[in-house]
């Protein structure tokens, strides 16, 4: 998921932006209004948080622009401002929602979660599940038979990716595109490395094997029995 950052508080936003990406999210950080928009109307974003207090112009009429140009794009609000009013204000412009600082990073992943779920259905199942594989998107944990597994964050994505879509082939562009936000082929190992990885983590001492190898396909997990 590809995340936009307004803040012009420079240790907020490098805060933010470290956490965000620790968690697998790809984060574009700006710290104008006018950076802001740019990005919005010229590059495919997912989600904005947006600080009110900028620079360069207020909050309020960024969301507005953006509203202009994207009614459904999800937005989350930042401000320093708790008076009632002032939410109600926000939400009125066009905000999805809202964070008054200082607020949780826990609290903050839970809200762009929620919104991600609204703005795609099958995103609203919680657990995945293929045989005795289990991911829990909201606690981020995988399983397999009980046992849990460690993952890197671009593992997690992958996996996420490739059981929200079990017994499907996804290709090397579709993976790239949705878990390393790419929009060509870099020809490089990026995808064989992790796929690597995630086989060994994943399948390593099981007698039923889930990842595979679709030759001049891509990749896919599934259950087939032996």
């Amino acid at each position: 998921m590809r995340v936009l950052l307004v803040e012009d508080d420079l240790s907020i936003s490098r805060s933010l932006e470290k956490a965000l990406s620790n968690e697998g999210f790809t984060v574009d950080a700006v710290n104008t209004g006018e950076a802001a928009l740019f990005l919005v109307t010229r590059t495919s974003v997912d989600v904005v948080i947006l600080d009110i207090g900028l620079p360069d112009m207020d909050g309020l009429s960024v969301l507005k622009k953006i509203r202009e140009h994207n009614k459904s794009l999800p937005v989350i609000l930042l401000t320093a401002r708790d008076r009632i009013e002032d939410k109600v204000d926000g939400l009125d412009r066009g905000a999805d929602d809202y964070l008054t600082k200082p607020f949780s990073f826990s609290e903050l992943i839970a809200r762009i979660e929620a919104l991600n779920r609204r703005q795609n259905p099958k995103s609203d199942i919680d657990i995945l599940e293929v045989h005795d594989l289990l991911l829990n998107k909201r606690s981020r944990k995988v399983t397999r038979n009980s046992v849990l597994i460690n993952l890197q964050p671009q593992e997690y994505k992958l996996l996420e990716v490739l059981m929200e879509n079990s017994n499907e082939v996804i290709t090397r562009t579709m993976l790239l595109e949705k878990v390393w936000d790419l929009h060509f082929d870099p020809q490089t190992n990026i995808i064989d490395v992790h796929i690597s990885r995630l086989r060994k983590k994943i399948d390593k001492d099981h007698k039923v094997q889930l990842l595979h190898t679709i030759r001049g396909a891509g990749y896919s997990i599934q259950f087939n029995k032996v």
